[in-house]
């Protein structure tokens, strides 16, 4: 007997480490016979078509993160990341007012500035560098030391608290109970020093004195939410930039040429790879998506990095082109009520650090391979370069 042809071939034979190493030839296959696709090594429907991603990220009552299975609030609480509707709002607001953009170019430039030429000066003399570890993800933890602060915690500490947090909630989607307990009760104490300390530069003090009344659980979720989208995300944000600049010199060399294309470069190479690769959210009612049957309940695994790559909106999608007339339509900072309000900083902490490393380091160029790795977060697991001078 003939066994029955799965309905979605492609995602019933995918696998999560397909998806986790080069996914773009399995994303592009799906995209355009399963845009919408049951993938069983995900537990779950997988949308790699543009518009139906943007659907989905922008009906938060059809399509919500508001689910006891959702990982991050197993580990850090209940936050603006596992809530929707009024109460998301409650959450947000008072962490987002400060990262609109005059007040994100006020508060955040000059930091930035001094954080990228320390970086670059410590490094300057050995001729070469880990780009990922020496400068990227220092930049990102001290940028979120700043905006959160914390009195009495250094970056150093911050990233501990993170990485035992990232740890927790990779064990819980593999199966695991993902304790994370002595980090929580670590960044609880110091955001309860800070709110005690009222240092009016404190994103924490603002946040605990908001109409909106956070209390402090909920204060200490959101800044643990803060440490997740600040630090990972834009370290490989400016990590995936480097890599793309450096690996195509003839793109590279129109920056040079003309450093208004930096931004642009910027925004294609959150298209070609976002650090972000997938955002996920599950089905509140029956829900028919593309040709797909979505039950109540399902899990919905939007593929940021899938449909970044729509040839139905990006033509020539696999191509590095900082000339791209309409880069600035991917999603890499999702979209709809949890598009990343961060996003902002992000930008110009990237381009900032884009821009030290393009004049200050001469013949900046890669050393050996790196190719962005990881299912949820997408990067270089390292990045080495070289410079004359």
């Amino acid at each position: 007997m003939i066994s029955p042809v799965p309905p979605f071939p492609i995602g019933a034979t995918t696998t999560a480490g397909e998806l986790s190493g080069d996914p773009h030839a399995v994303l592009a296959r799906m995209r355009a016979t399963e845009p919408v696709s049951w993938v069983g090594a995900l537990e779950g429907w997988l949308v790699t078509g543009h518009d139906l991603a943007l659907g989905v990220m922008r009906d938060a009552e059809t399509f919500t993160v508001d689910d006891p299975r959702f990982s991050t609030a197993q580990v850090i609480g209940v936050s603006m990341l596992s809530l929707d509707g009024a109460v998301h709002a409650r959450h947000r607001e008072p962490f987002a007012r400060p990262f609109r953009p005059a007040q994100t170019r006020a508060r955040f430039t000059a930091f930035v500035e001094a954080e990228v030429d320390r970086l670059i000066t410590a490094m300057r003399p050995a001729g070469a560098a880990e780009l990922r570890g020496d400068f990227a993800g220092p930049l990102a933890v001290a940028v979120v030391a700043e905006a959160l602060g914390l009195p009495d915690a250094d970056a150093r500490t911050i990233r501990s608290w993170y990485d035992a947090f990232v740890a927790a909630i990779s064990d819980i989607t593999a199966g695991g109970r993902g304790e994370a307990g002595a980090a929580h009760g670590r960044l609880r104490a110091a955001v309860e020093s800070a709110i005690a300390a009222g240092q009016d530069s404190s994103l924490l003090v603002t946040a605990a004195g908001q109409e909106e009344g956070l209390t402090t659980a909920e204060v200490v979720a959101n800044a643990a939410v803060l440490m997740f989208g600040g630090i990972d995300t834009t370290e490989g944000m400016i990590v995936n930039a480097v890599l793309h600049l450096l690996s195509h010199p003839g793109e590279l060399a129109l920056v040079r040429a003309d450093p208004v294309l930096l931004d642009a470069a910027i925004e294609e190479s959150l298209r070609l790879e976002p650090s972000a690769a997938v955002v996920d959210r599950y089905a509140t009612r029956d829900v028919g998506l593309g040709t797909a049957t979505i039950r109540k309940g399902d899990l919905v695994r939007v593929s940021i990095t899938g449909a970044n790559r729509d040839p139905a909106v990006f033509p020539d999608p696999d191509r590095f082109d900082v000339r791209r007339p309409n880069s600035s339509r991917h999603l890499a900072f999702a979209h709809g009520p949890h598009f990343c309000f961060g996003a902002h900083l992000a930008r110009l902490e990237t381009r900032t650090a884009l821009r030290g490393l393009l004049d200050r380091l001469p013949g900046l160029r890669l050393e050996g391979l790196a190719e962005p790795l990881g299912l949820v977060f997408r990067k270089p697991a390292e990045l080495q370069v070289r410079w004359t001078g």
